[in-house]
């Protein structure tokens, strides 16, 4: 019974110390001021007086989760008290009116072509959570293809039209050398036939030759398709980043800006970030959790998105370790769900 009393008081100090803890976290991202008993005591439901409260407050910095600035300061959380807190919170939650409908107002827009759209849920992301916004590409390789066009442009250029199974349309422009220059319509559709044969119903990465028919003019252009589709497998996969004035808003120091605008215009740089905080099964990662310095003092939350049920690609968002998470992870999980809604529709 003894036992019993005092492992229900250690749970009590327990729960006192973990709701302290969060209210310096909430307060902290609310004014980027260092955190005062008096405050947490004012304005929190914490029933104890101000010093037990400084007590505490003493503890958790004892034991890494908050900082003092100065003698005389309130306390300010550590990367430690962030990943506390973040963990603490039961899923992503709910959007408010406002934002939901602007999220709804969005994907009822008509968007031309889906690069379009992705460039713009970019800076829809931005615009709701006030941080800089990454959206990647979906995997297309995941895709079979549907329908292949090839229509001549120029004597000497031509345009190749993929639609895959989502819907989403790919154009590359074929730079005909001079055994296919000048095609007729008739040896274009005659290699669209054979492109069709070979590509419809498979995804990309599984073929592994475009077809020879033994027609030379035919050939030429089968073979401009095969080198342009071998191009297009090894560019690296693309990311959109909306709301780089954002940066310069949320982080003080211009040397900070500087090198957080730096990450953000390498694509390589992006995705591998993003990718690698999913494939660790976060959603998010904070400070030296993305695993580069000069986002020491940022987050990313991120989330997958899906097509026709398979995860297809990612989006997030990255800001100042203050960010506010619970509205980071439901404007993230929100519009990276109506994203794979109009993916899917096509």
């Amino acid at each position: 019974m003894v036992r019993g009393v005092a492992d229900s008081i250690n749970s009590v100090l327990e729960d006192r110390k973990a709701s302290i803890l969060s209210a310096v976290v909430e307060e902290y991202i609310k004014t980027a001021q260092p955190v005062g008993s008096a405050r947490v005591a004012d304005s929190y439901e914490i029933d104890v007086s101000s010093a037990t409260v400084r007590n505490e407050l003493a503890t958790l910095e004892e034991q890494g989760y908050l900082v003092q600035p100065h003698t005389s300061a309130g306390r300010v959380p550590t990367e430690k008290a962030y990943r506390f807190f973040v963990d603490r919170i039961d899923g992503p939650g709910t959007l408010d009116a406002a934002d939901r409908e602007q999220v709804q107002a969005f994907f009822r827009r008509s968007h031309r072509e889906m690069e379009q759209m992705l460039a713009e849920t970019s800076s829809l992301l931005a615009d709701l959570t006030g941080s800089a916004a990454v959206v990647l590409a979906p995997d297309r390789d995941q895709q079979e293809v549907r329908s292949v066009q090839v229509v001549g442009l120029t004597r000497d250029l031509a345009l190749l039209v993929l639609v895959m199974a989502n819907g989403t349309v790919e154009k590359h422009t074929l730079e005909l050398e001079e055994e296919a220059a000048d095609p007729s319509e008739a040896t274009l559709a005659v290699a669209a036939a054979h492109l069709s044969g070979a590509l419809i119903g498979h995804r990309l990465q599984a073929v592994d030759r475009t077809p020879v028919t033994g027609d030379p003019a035919i050939d030429a252009v089968l073979a401009t398709v095969s080198e342009v589709l071998a191009e297009r497998s090894a560019r690296v996969e693309r990311a959109w980043v909306g709301g780089r004035a954002q940066v310069a808003a949320a982080f003080g120091e211009v040397e900070r800006v500087r090198e957080v605008l730096d990450i953000l215009e390498r694509q390589s740089v992006v995705v591998s970030l993003v990718r690698d905080v999913i494939d660790r099964g976060l959603s998010v990662a904070i400070g030296t959790e993305t695993g580069l310095e000069p986002l020491a003092d940022c987050s990313v939350v991120v989330a997958p998105y899906e097509i026709e049920g398979q995860t297809a690609g990612s989006i997030g968002v990255l800001g100042p370790t203050r960010m506010d998470y619970t509205q980071a992870l439901a404007t993230v999980a929100v519009v990276g769900r109506r994203l794979g809604d109009r993916l899917t529709e096509g």
